[in-house]
């Protein structure tokens, strides 16, 4: 593995104050897997994108195994146009049939994901490449919906993390397209944020990390919220502090956290390093989901 060039962004020294204070972190998370749900404005934005890459280099030269899942919806919006395909969408899921499933996949498990892959190995790291269709990783159910037929949209059934354990052992980043396959052998399309929690299920991860366009969960004032525990979360949505995209995103940090996840965080993709930020020192910079 070629070491990466950090002298231009001077990580750690934006990362932390001096070195030492980062030594504990990264000795209580030496051997750890971290999965990291990648999308939104980090993803479109090219030097946000290539600070990303660069992040996940680090993270995986001290010890720590990510798992990058990513998203996509911007672009494969952009080709369904371009291609002349209609588009409708029930509570925020994208009515995907045939024709639509065919650019989903192809834009997911194609261009965005060899291009997030092509930035890593370009920052010095080694990433594979892979959808949730590769050695029986991700088995999606159909998602139903009370308010129309959604297609071929899903939900994670089964998650086989065989091939991440493999890559991990081999030094390798994985990069996951959030494309599922059917009991009968259909194509599902599912939500980055929703796979990634399955995901880090499976693995035991000992954090999942959603990079959002927000810098995380506010209170009714408008301010970050820190940390959370599950009850605190379900009590803010309860009281409609929490509401629209964010209740999506809260509920797969409830999900992964009682299946075994240590600790979830939603946080600021807009910011450089956040992840570095977020991992190596004491505050981070966005909300922690844990269970107590």
């Amino acid at each position: 593995m070629v070491a990466p060039n950090f002298s231009e962004t001077k990580y750690w020294l934006r990362t932390a104050r001096t070195l030492s204070d980062a030594l504990p972190y990264m000795r209580r998370y030496a051997g750890k897997t971290f999965v990291i749900k990648y999308g939104g404005h980090a993803m479109v934005d090219r030097e946000l994108a290539t600070v990303f890459a660069r992040d996940i280099v680090l993270i995986k030269q001290v010890g720590i195994n990510p798992v990058v899942v990513h998203g996509g919806g911007p672009q494969i919006g952009d080709l369904l146009k371009r291609l002349d395909i209609p588009s409708s969408f029930i509570d925020g899921l994208r009515v995907t049939d045939a024709a639509t499933m065919e650019v989903v996949e192809m834009v997911l498990s194609g261009s965005i994901n060899k291009t997030i892959v092509a930035a890593i190995n370009k920052a010095g790291g080694v990433a594979a490449g892979l959808s949730g269709k590769n050695a029986g990783l991700l088995r999606a159910k159909k998602l139903l919906s009370e308010k129309g037929d959604l297609g071929f949209v899903g939900d994670p059934d089964r998650v086989d993390p065989l091939i991440l354990k493999a890559l991990e052992a081999a030094g390798i980043v994985a990069v996951i397209a959030p494309v599922g396959f059917g009991v009968d052998g259909e194509t599902y399309n599912i939500n980055a944020d929703t796979a990634a929690g399955a995901i880090a299920a499976a693995t035991k991860a000992a954090r999942l990390l959603l990079l959002t366009d927000v810098p995380g969960v506010l209170d009714k004032d408008g301010n970050l919220i820190p940390e959370l525990t599950l009850d605190q979360v379900r009590a803010l949505m309860a009281d409609g502090v929490i509401t629209g995209g964010m209740i999506p995103k809260l509920e797969t940090c409830i999900d992964a956290v009682e299946a075994g996840v240590e600790a979830a965080v939603i946080l600021d993709g807009r910011v450089p390093h956040a992840l570095l930020l977020e991992i190596f020192t004491s505050h981070g910079v966005g909300t922690l989901i844990k269970r107590e």
